[in-house]
């Protein structure tokens, strides 16, 4: 059964920042072709991928908790292809919807699933990335440019660090958000003015600890303030219905949390 949304609620949406050339972590770099196995039909899939137009809506499921909230559930239902983490597959079916494309070690799809869905399972061996890389190097080989991962936080919480700050690594190749059920993870690579509103919650996180940022338009203004650790930037409001962050090189994790009845672009 399909997951019921508010017929008002859509999905939301931040600016993000263009990828900029740099050279790929080896832990992020395509997997040896040894190590991926892929069904025919997949493959097919693979090429419709490659011809999707630019506005293609493409989801990564990964296997944390499946989304509860309307703002994640509604990007879920209105996917042009659902890419499943593993066992993620397991979730999606459950709740209705059919995915495009299982990837992973496949240590987690049961028997039936892996019966029913043979045809687009993708089996990647590489022990040194994650279910959730291995969906993003396959969406890069494809040529996708742009991907909502769902399921990427909840049930262990390594996972959901992990996750998070893998983001910032891929936004070298790809533009992705992380939406959870209370709000959106975003990587911006330059200063930036982002779409906000009034008491919407916002928390930065910054993977070098030499980074350091400026504000306004937040209720606790940075001023040169370094991000050493992830707790620094947390725990801000926007004042306005927009924010400015101006930081002098790396990259600033966004986290913004959903408000009711508005929606961002």
């Amino acid at each position: 059964m399909t997951p019921k949304i508010p017929a008002s609620t859509a999905p939301v949406r931040g600016p993000a920042a263009a990828p900029a050339p740099a050279a790929t972590p080896a832990s992020l770099a395509a997997p040896a072709a040894a190590s991926v196995v892929t069904t025919p039909a997949a493959a097919d899939t693979l090429a419709i991928a490659h011809s999707a137009t630019p506005a293609a809506k493409i989801v990564i499921l990964a296997n944390g908790t499946f989304p509860t909230h309307p703002v994640p559930l509604a990007r879920l239902c209105d996917a042009d292809m659902i890419i499943c983490c593993d066992g993620a597959a397991e979730k999606l079916v459950a709740n209705g919807l059919e995915p495009g494309i299982i990837i992973g070690d496949l240590d987690s799809v049961s028997p039936e699933l892996k019966e029913r869905y043979g045809n687009i399972l993708v089996q990647d061996t590489d022990q040194d990335t994650n279910d959730l890389t291995k969906a993003v190097n396959w969406c890069v080989s494809a040529g996708i440019r742009e991907v909502t991962i769902l399921g990427a936080t909840g049930i262990r919480e390594d996972h959901t660090l992990g996750n998070i700050s893998l983001l910032a690594d891929y936004s070298t190749r790809i533009d992705a958000v992380i939406l959870t059920d209370t709000g959106s993870f975003r990587v911006y690579d330059r200063s930036v003015t982002i779409d906000s509103h009034p008491g919407q919650q916002v928390s930065l996180f910054s993977i070098d600890p030499s980074l350091k940022a400026t504000s306004s338009g937040l209720k606790y203004p940075l001023d040169n303030l370094t991000l050493h650790s992830w707790w620094r930037g947390t725990l801000n409001e926007a004042v306005t219905n927009s924010f400015s962050l101006d930081f002098n090189s790396g990259k600033v994790i966004v986290f913004l949390g959903y408000c009711q009845g508005v929606n961002l672009k």
